[in-house]
């Protein structure tokens, strides 16, 4: 792989990109056949999405490029693929570019330009001081994720119906990142993450209460807006009670199998994002 695909992590710009998509098309709720002007802004937020978190990452790297020489010795930063410099000029670039993108949008969609603006503010107090605070850093890190689609409804002019999606998005990363802390507690070091500080068995708890709340929030959708005989309805169960099910596995043993934890949440967050889709089809 390219050495600035790899900095940028194009697999992670991938999914925030559709997940955008997918906040759209459930915002809209008129399946995918769709006129051209809702596709030419949702992708436009999209695209914005996926640069944002690309400048994210590129600067993620230049910030821990000296921890990265001992846990990651293969990133394109230490192996001098890319040089800092022109990771710094990358990272304002696509900062840049993804703000500038999504100006269309806001203009049409003023809401989007105060989204946007909260998660490059949010972003950048990540990367620059709250990561080292751990759970602090965490609950960044899951508003972030549950922005995702709250841009995406907002860009298509409906964000209030993807609440209890954005919320569910916020709590499912917020357990995963929990996780991740316990996995890495006896080598995290420079940061002051839950794990540490209050220990395994509180942050297990923390975790699954995350993902006991993601769930009892999952059935809201069939409570307001998505009849549960329609075939929406219908699909939209299916995929969420088996994401639910996937999601109570990746609590289940804490604090132990800790990696195969996070796998189990990840797989769960994947299906849930096929839950989210179908309601597009209500």
């Amino acid at each position: 792989m390219h050495p600035v695909l790899r900095l940028v992590r194009v697999g992670n710009l991938g999914v925030s990109f559709v997940g955008t998509i997918v906040g759209g098309l459930a915002a809209r709720g008129a399946g995918i056949a769709l006129p051209l002007g809702f596709w030419v802004y949702v992708v436009l937020a999209a695209a914005s999405t996926a640069l944002v978190t690309a400048g994210g990452n590129v600067l993620n790297d230049l910030l821990d490029l000296e921890g990265d020489r001992v846990n990651h010795p293969d990133r394109p930063l230490v192996t001098g693929a890319i040089s800092p410099a022109a990771a710094r000029i990358l990272a304002v670039g696509l900062f840049v570019a993804g703000i500038e993108v999504a100006i269309p949008v806001a203009l049409r969609e003023p809401l989007v330009g105060l989204i946007l603006a909260i998660a490059v503010g949010s972003l950048l107090g990540y990367e620059f001081r709250l990561k080292a605070r751990g759970f602090v850093g965490n609950l960044t890190v899951a508003l972030l994720t549950g922005l995702v689609f709250l841009y995406g409804a907002a860009a298509a002019g409906n964000p209030v119906v993807l609440a209890p999606f954005a919320a569910m998005a916020f709590l499912a990363t917020l357990s995963r990142e929990v996780i991740k802390d316990m996995e890495d507690v006896a080598g995290d070091v420079g940061r002051t993450t839950l794990p540490q500080a209050r220990g395994l068995p509180v942050a297990g708890g923390v975790a699954r209460g995350a993902v006991g709340a993601a769930i009892a929030l999952s059935f809201v959708p069939l409570l307001w807006f998505v009849a549960p005989a329609s075939v929406a309805g219908i699909m939209y169960l299916v995929l969420v009670l088996a994401a639910d099910a996937v999601f109570g596995v990746s609590v289940a043993y804490l604090p132990r199998r800790l990696h195969w934890e996070q796998t189990m949440s990840k797989v769960a967050m994947t299906v849930a994002l096929f839950a989210f889709l179908a309601v597009a089809f209500r």
